[in-house]
């Protein structure tokens, strides 16, 4: 670990750049400065979409880089202007239909790339970033999209964690969140499969690259990376993933994490 030097680093962003409230410190947002200063490439990598990746980046004051959007489904470039790179795109109906004959009360969402959102019925203020339209669920699901967003009030996300699971969804990668919430993503694509794309364009080993994440969409490119790392916070499985565990958000993990290259 000592003689390791990233070319590339990816960052999480909820959990991992900023807290519950989206609020990033200083000494994190100085820190991720530091490193793209030395001239290592800093890649925001999360399950955003891109206009919530542009509100990570305006918090960290960057004008240009980077982005792995979507849970991998969305790359691009801005500078500040969005340039998409790659987009993936999956049928997502049969798995949308499944979940809602089991929770039909459930908010879906549909990412439209660069956008925002496309939903069936409006969602908790803050949770989903950009602009929405609603329409009914058989609209939503009618092309191919990059990414589909199921949320439930109704249930604990124990409680969702189960029905989810009971389901046997194929055809689709998908990751459930800290609260009910179910992230439905094309099969074989996560934030590694996007962070892979990306380092082949930038020639760019994955044995160059450092990952930081707190969550269980994280856990791909942790275990892909050079060196991956988990939040204080993260699930067991992910901290047992990762080469090393850091601080909580709350103690500013990332922050120590980002002083050893600098």
């Amino acid at each position: 670990m000592t003689s390791f030097r990233p070319r590339l680093i990816a960052l999480d962003v909820d959990g991992t750049l900023v807290d519950g409230d989206n609020v990033m410190t200083e000494a994190v947002r100085s820190a991720v400065h530091a490193v793209r200063d030395a001239g290592i490439e800093t890649v925001i990598a999360t399950g955003r979409g891109v206009p919530g990746v542009i509100d990570a980046v305006d918090n960290l004051r960057f004008t240009e880089g980077y982005g792995v959007a979507s849970n991998g489904a969305v790359t691009f470039r801005y500078d500040p202007e969005v340039e998409l790179l790659d987009v993936v795109t999956f049928d997502a109906s049969e798995a949308v239909r499944r979940v809602l004959e089991h929770m039909p009360e459930a908010l879906v969402a549909v990412e439209e790339v660069g956008v925002g959102f496309r939903l069936n019925k409006p969602f908790p203020d803050n949770e989903i970033s950009g602009q929405f339209v609603v329409e009914d669920v058989e609209s939503l699901i009618a092309e191919p999209v990059a990414r589909v967003v199921i949320r439930s009030a109704e249930h604990s996300r124990d409680e969702f964690t189960a029905i989810v699971k009971d389901l046997g969804l194929t055809g689709t990668n998908y990751y459930i969140g800290y609260s009910a919430w179910l992230d439905l993503a094309p099969e074989g694509v996560s934030k590694a499969s996007g962070l892979e794309f990306l380092c082949t364009k930038l020639g760019i080993d994955r044995s160059e690259v450092l990952a930081v994440g707190d969550g269980n969409n994280d856990l791909e490119m942790i275990q892909w990376a050079g060196r991956g790392v988990a939040m204080g916070q993260a699930p067991d499985d992910v901290k047992a993933a990762a080469d090393e565990v850091l601080g909580t958000i709350d103690e500013d993990g990332l922050a120590a994490e980002l002083r050893r290259y600098v």
